[in-house]
């Protein structure tokens, strides 16, 4: 899973390494001059004072440096040699336009959204240039540690305790799942049900994609393997009337879950979008979560912006997750909607519905 992009970033990880390295190396080699240079101050410091008159040309104690001389650079050359003679050295802005330039194309290339990829490559920047480290340490935990901040500010948009949450709820509580056709969404609303019913939460499914030809044969297939309840009506018929029965029914028989399916839908169907309004308004849903395919990366990134800007989502659950080697719509969805990953579907089982945890997806991506 997310493969290419964990290659990429460890690509990033070792060359800015090696440019460290080498800088290291250099630098170790002018520490050298540098404790020669302290050796002839320290020399001058006991030559013998000078008259007055001499005095008189030498700038006063707390002066400040003549303009010359900041124009110069010798205030950034003595911080330099200081570094050197403590040895150590400063990773700077210079070192790391090359890295970046091929870590920005790298992660374009892996469908991450523009606007992501850039607070990325900021925020690694802010986090590396100006830091120090001796010669004799790896530069490589430093970068790491500068790629874990940037890619967890960026995936860690929004997250919630989603299990805490429903405990909170007051039950039944009713959970609403949208998106375009043929992403896994009735899918992955079976896969929800068997992970209610793993912690001991009792579920109905409701077909509230009243038009499409076989849709109510496709999730009757599911809740009959599942062994569950589901809540339908003939093709044709009004969604929001279906999920309300559905919440009837859980209401009268003491269930805790009612998973709602939607017929799938875009931004700019205005007639489907409406159909979302009216269930809004009919069963007051306490989740809307939005299903796409991991592996449709920049597609999946742009219909979660432009569907939540057109009806707000709580959150987002990727299908197939196990098939994309990119990791561009993991990274991006939750920063260019303000509102978390929750799950992942890692296969075609019903058990195959992991748990979105920032840190365990940053520790994927970095090969931890």
């Amino acid at each position: 899973m997310f493969d290419g992009l964990k290659e990429k970033l460890g690509s990033f990880r070792d060359e800015v390494e090696e440019t460290a390295e080498e800088k290291a190396e250099a630098a170790a080699d002018e520490s050298g001059d540098v404790e020669a240079s302290d050796e002839a101050e320290i020399a001058d410091t006991e030559a013998p004072i000078e008259t007055a008159e001499h005095a008189e040309d030498e700038p006063t104690a707390g002066a400040e440096p003549d303009e010359s001389e900041a124009e110069n650079g010798s205030a950034g050359f003595g911080r330099k040699a200081k570094s050197f003679a403590k040895g150590r050295f400063v990773i700077e802005e210079e070192d790391l336009e090359e890295p970046l330039w091929n870590l920005e194309m790298a992660l374009l290339e892996s469908d991450v959204e523009m606007g992501v990829a850039e607070e990325i490559l900021d925020t690694i920047e802010a986090n590396l240039v100006g830091e120090t480290r001796k010669f004799t340490e790896s530069t490589g935990s430093i970068v790491e540690d500068a790629l874990r901040d940037a890619l967890l500010e960026v995936i860690s948009v929004g997250q919630f305790d989603f299990e805490e949450r429903i405990r909170a709820a007051e039950k039944p509580i009713v959970i609403v799942f949208t998106g375009v056709n043929g992403v896994g969404k009735t899918t992955t609303i079976a896969k929800m049900a068997r992970y209610f019913e793993q912690r001991g939460l009792s579920s109905v499914m409701a077909n509230g994609d009243t038009y499409r030809a076989g849709a109510n044969e496709q999730i009757q297939g599911h809740a009959d393997a599942l062994d569950m309840k589901l809540i339908s009506h003939e093709q044709g018929g009004d969604p929001a009337a279906v999920l309300y029965d559905a919440v009837e029914y859980a209401e009268a028989n003491d269930v805790d879950v009612v998973l709602g399916d939607t017929a799938g839908r875009l931004h700019t169907d205005q007639d489907l979008m409406a159909q979302l309004e009216k269930i809004d308004r009919v069963v007051d849903p306490d989740m809307t979560l939005f299903v796409d395919e991991a592996v449709a990366g920049q597609d999946a990134v742009n219909r979660a912006r432009q569907f939540n800007e057109a009806a707000a989502i709580d959150g987002a659950i990727l299908s197939k997750a196990d098939a994309d080697s990119q990791g561009g719509a993991a990274i991006s969805i939750a920063h260019v909607t303000g509102k978390p990953i929750l799950f992942l579907g890692v296969g075609q089982g019903y058990d195959d519905l992991e748990r979105f945890d920032p840190d365990e997806m940053v520790d994927r991506l970095l090969g931890e």
